[in-house]
């Protein structure tokens, strides 16, 4: 007879299997093996048939894998329900699961993995190259099919499993250009799909269309693994594709999505766009980046409230929300902390700003990450006496709505992506000819930001050979594609200050103008 589930997110599902075992729980339209056989890529099934592909995985990765208490699995590809299911089974033997950025290029996950140091690496096979490119001591690769396909041994004895264990590691690169791994315990994710429980107000009948990459929080813990969690049908699609998006309000008719400014766009430039009925949709919510009013006010003409999550990844991400309800009279705006969460806006000095003052974004709740992975003292010092120190600015309303309105920190957000500027300067510095380099963020009708590179060139040969080119062909090899600086300019000199800093918000203004 199988001990009883001690892992508490694991328990969860088995909870639903038992009482709503008949209820769907999964629609994926990228099965591949099902496309080969059928010639119909979409694969559905119920919240039973979900827990039991959960005990197979849990059994392959056991038994097959060797994986133990404190293992990390990691998983490079696009979104999959076995993503979700080895997340589950992860849970159950109180491993770690870790998804990868598959938009990294291999010298940047070569640079997780070192730091991660997982047990298995788990691909498709789009990945598979990338995959087995990527080195670590004892590291084991396997398609994500073989964790399904065959039978595996049962009945295995699982392991005392603690609400304080880690169970999610997302990766962040910082402002020094090294990936820093959020961790997230199983305690902290449940309390973070209370949260976005209570922000999307989940109700009988509800449908999650789910589009958005499954490596960031953003499209796992928004709503994906919440909804599940609440017992909530998610359909999953492998990537964001505006014709499937658009298709999918007449094929399943979700109540729910999460759409970034990007993605927003792609929508509305579609051709479908005007003659596709939304009716079905009750909201959309959309990430911490910064949303053209425009783009708001172009899905409120139409019927659908575009609400908001504020938070990052060392947050869950559920921090400040804008409700369904308050998204058409609040435009703009951030929101208001869940019940669980605490935030104060802080000056330089550390005390808190009145109403209407400017103020760095703290967050204290039960869905903070416990700390970054392997990281010493000084990495962690975002979080203090509880408190997440987010680098971001808000003003906070009389009503206590808070708005936020700037980044203290250098962070670029293009297209729903986090980039980080030191990342690509330390790659610029290795270029022959290149004497200064500064990386800034740049407005941008259609990505919101992008990186633009200035750079002063040496005096010798190399610096006076430099071109545009050659510094985007040095790039492209070494960091992901969207990082890639959309501008190149030459500059005699930076501008500094006495210090010696390069003063970035006047290159910003320089390159504006």
């Amino acid at each position: 007879m199988q001990a009883p589930e001690t892992s508490p997110l694991a328990a969860r599902f088995a909870q639903l299997a038992q009482d709503c075992g008949t209820q769907p729980a999964m629609t994926f339209r990228g099965d591949e093996r099902k496309a080969t056989q059928t010639g119909d890529s979409t694969f559905a099934y119920h919240f039973a048939k979900f827990w039991r592909r959960v005990a197979r995985v849990t059994a392959h990765l056991q038994s097959t894998w060797g994986v133990q208490p404190g293992d990390r699995v990691a998983w490079l590809g696009f979104n999959h329900e076995l993503q979700l299911v080895t997340l589950v089974a992860c849970a159950r033997l109180g491993a770690v699961f870790l998804p990868l950025n598959f938009r990294l290029a291999v010298p940047e996950l070569q640079q997780v993995m070192q730091d991660a140091q997982p047990r298995l690496l788990v691909h498709d096979t789009h990945h598979a190259d990338t995959a087995h490119a990527l080195q670590g001591a004892g590291l084991q690769h396997t398609h994500h099919e073989s964790l399904i396909a065959t039978d595996s041994q049962r009945g295995l004895p699982l392991p005392d499993v603690k609400s304080d264990m880690p169970l999610l590691l997302v990766y962040t690169s910082g402002t020094t250009g090294v990936p820093k791994g959020a961790v997230h315990t199983q305690a902290a994710l449940l309390a973070n799909a209370r949260a976005s429980a209570w922000t999307h107000g989940f109700v009988p009948g509800d449908k999650v269309l789910s589009t958005l990459p499954m490596f960031h929080v953003g499209g796992l813990c928004i709503q994906t693994l919440p909804a599940l969690l609440a017992g909530v049908e998610v359909v999953l699609h492998p990537r964001f594709d505006p014709t499937a998006w658009l298709g999918e309000m007449q094929t399943s008719r979700p109540t729910l999505s999460l759409l970034v400014p990007a993605t927003m766009r792609a929508v509305f430039e579609h051709p479908r766009w005007a003659d596709t009925s939304l009716a079905c949709l009750r909201g959309i919510m959309t990430g911490s980046s910064t949303v053209p009013v425009a783009y708001l006010e172009t899905l409120h003409a139409r019927g659908v409230p575009v609400g908001q999550v504020y938070g990052t990844t060392e947050t869950g991400p559920v921090s400040i929300v804008l409700r369904l309800p308050d998204a058409m009279a609040r435009v703009g705006a951030s929101g208001w902390p869940h019940p669980q969460a605490q935030v104060k806006l802080i000056n330089a000095q550390g005390q808190e700003v009145g109403p209407g003052e400017t103020g760095e974004v703290c967050i204290r709740a039960d869905n903070l990450m416990s700390g970054y992975w392997r990281a010493d003292c000084e990495l962690n010092a975002g979080l203090q006496d509880g408190w997440f120190h987010s680098g971001d600015l808000g003003q906070r309303a009389e009503d206590g709505c808070i708005t936020i309105v700037g980044r203290s920190k250098d962070m670029i957000i293009s297209g729903g992506e986090n980039i980080y500027p030191a990342e690509i300067e330390n790659q610029l510095v290795t270029l022959p000819g290149v004497a200064e380099n500064a990386v800034v963020g740049v407005a941008d009708a259609r990505w919101g930001e992008v990186p633009v590179a200035v750079l002063v060139r040496s005096a010798d040969a190399a610096g006076q050979a430099l071109s545009a080119e050659v510094v985007l062909a040095h790039l492209q090899s070494r960091i992901a594609r969207f990082k890639l600086p959309r501008r190149v300019v030459f500059m005699e000199s930076l501008p500094k200050s006495a210090l010696g800093k390069v003063l970035k918000p006047q290159l910003q203004k320089l390159l504006q103008g």
